[in-house]
């Protein structure tokens, strides 16, 4: 090739690297261009992908899509991983006569008509060697190797960002999909069923029926009052279904004003009403293939109502302000803690959208109403937020064990993560008290726990809980006890004589 037809052939090179945003097709581009200069038969871009320590065609000229998939090599492995894993240019006149040479995308003949040469050159970043151009062309006995050699190894210079760049993206995609996969595992490890805590009759009887619902297509319609848990059964039905690996789309029908649910459900196009600059999917659009969650279903009006029994029933929609119909494979899991009967009764919710609904019901029974759990579910906050806090806090003490034991837990499992939350924060100590513990819960009608006692009673009642405390924390110590009170082992002796509190029992 003439110096002038080079300097031509490098010029248009740069020019099509320079115009075109697109990385990839301004490789395709540089690839035409070689084939029409060269006269290349076939040509390659590869590049190595670290993270798997593998070499793969990122672009080719020449290739069909199953030849180009087939193009991997490991470094050292063939031409191609030995110019990689080398970093020195490789030029063979005659393929047919290189035994080296692995035609692993099996795009050339066994017994080829016309014979072909080949050129691999490496593509650099700095000293280190991260992908190759290669190309093949027919052998032209005339045709100088090493002048080939150069033209090509100036091209790849001049591919070097782009590849570079290419090569970036990459990284960051596998980056980003290695950290979504560990989420989904972490999330799908986090929503277990077994770790929704509760070995009540009736909490049991809720496990099973996530455990039967989950692997299914139906909705799920969740009962129970606020704060019983409903959102993390929600969680565990669609990560231990076959959507797991979809999206989850959770909305609070309550928290969004009623003319604008129905643009959040599904969608809107531009100018379909004042602020509506852009067009905009819906959660059922976002949530295809995967799950959605419709917490205070109870809560939205009639006329959006009449959508989602479509959605529910025919599995498609408009957005609104639009006359494209959009399907959508998406299930619904609905929670509520109001009286949809009586609602239908009222006709303030339509009988046809709740039966649809309700073709899986779960209620989550109250706090009340499993008293078994609430010594596991306190241990279990005690743990977490005494981590989250950095304190040493082991245990509730026994009145305090009795005083959340009998209260009556209106705002049920969210009122007890509150309160334990709330323990943490005052308690100094050891362990947690009856007086760290919310004045609700101290003085509280309901539960009766102190309007009992006399003020002398309390107080004989507090004396004996810090001596036992005491008493536990050094095994048994009498001397250590007194002095952990501040007091002297004599009325340390004299208090836990007259409360009947025998220190052998702690060691």
């Amino acid at each position: 090739m003439k110096k002038i037809e080079e300097i031509t052939l490098l010029y248009e090179i740069s020019k099509v690297l320079n115009e075109h945003l697109d990385l990839k097709k301004s490789l395709y581009k540089v690839l035409d261009i070689l084939s029409t200069s060269m006269g290349m038969d076939r040509g390659t871009i590869t590049i190595l992908e670290s993270f798997k320590n593998e070499i793969v065609i990122e672009v080719a000229h020449g290739l069909s899509r199953k030849a180009i998939q087939r193009g991997k090599y490991k470094l050292g492995e063939g031409i191609t991983g030995r110019v990689i894993e080398n970093g020195e240019s490789i030029a063979i006149p005659k393929i047919s006569k290189e035994p080296l040479f692995l035609n692993k995308t099996h795009s050339r003949q066994k017994k080829p008509l016309k014979e072909l040469s080949f050129f691999c050159v490496p593509i650099k970043k700095g000293n280190q060697v991260i992908g190759a151009l290669s190309v093949d062309k027919p052998f032209d006995k005339e045709y100088s190797l090493d002048e080939g050699n150069q033209l090509l190894s100036v091209t790849a210079t001049m591919l070097a960002q782009h590849v570079i760049n290419l090569e970036t993206i990459r990284l960051e995609k596998e980056r980003l999909r290695l950290e979504n996969q560990r989420l989904r595992d972490e999330l799908k490890d986090k929503y277990r069923i077994t770790n929704i805590i509760g070995n009540s009759n009736k909490m049991r009887e809720v496990f099973k029926m996530i455990s039967q619902v989950s692997k299914s297509n139906a909705t799920v319609l969740i009962r129970g009052e606020s704060g019983t848990g409903k959102e993390l059964v929600a969680n565990s039905i669609h990560y231990n279904s076959n959507r797991a690996k979809g999206p989850f789309i959770k909305i609070n029908c309550a928290a969004l004003p009623s003319n604008l649910i129905e643009s959040e459900l599904f969608g809107h196009e531009k100018g379909a009403f004042t602020g509506a600059v852009r067009q905009k999917p819906g959660k059922f659009e976002l949530a295809d293939k995967g799950t959605i969650f419709l917490d205070e279903i109870g809560s939205i009006s009639l006329d959006v109502q009449t959508s989602l029994l479509r959605v529910l029933q025919e599995k498609e929609f408009e957005r609104v302000g639009g006359n494209k119909t959009i399907k959508t494979d998406v299930r619904v899991v609905a929670a509520t803690n109001k009286n949809l009967e009586q609602a239908v009764e009222d006709e303030t919710f339509r009988g046809d959208l709740y039966y649809r609904l309700n073709v899986f019901p779960i209620y989550l029974p109250p706090l009340r109403e499993r008293k078994t759990d609430i010594l596991l579910l306190s241990d279990f906050f005690l743990e977490k937020y005494a981590e989250e806090n950095q304190k040493d806090i082991k245990r509730f003490s026994t009145p305090a064990i009795d005083m959340l034991m009998l209260y009556h837990w209106p705002g049920n499992v969210r009122e007890l993560e509150n309160c334990i939350e709330r323990a943490i924060l005052l308690c100094e100590e050891g362990a947690i008290h009856t007086y760290h513990l919310p004045p609700t819960l101290q003085t509280g009608r309901e539960s009766g726990t102190l309007m009992t006692f006399s003020l002398d009673e309390a107080i004989e009642n507090l004396e004996k809980e810090m001596i036992i405390d005491a008493l536990k924390n050094t095994f048994g110590n009498v001397t250590e006890a007194a002095k952990a009170l501040k007091t002297t082992v004599r009325k340390f002796g004299y208090k836990a004589k007259r409360y009947d509190i025998d220190y052998r029992h702690y060691r």
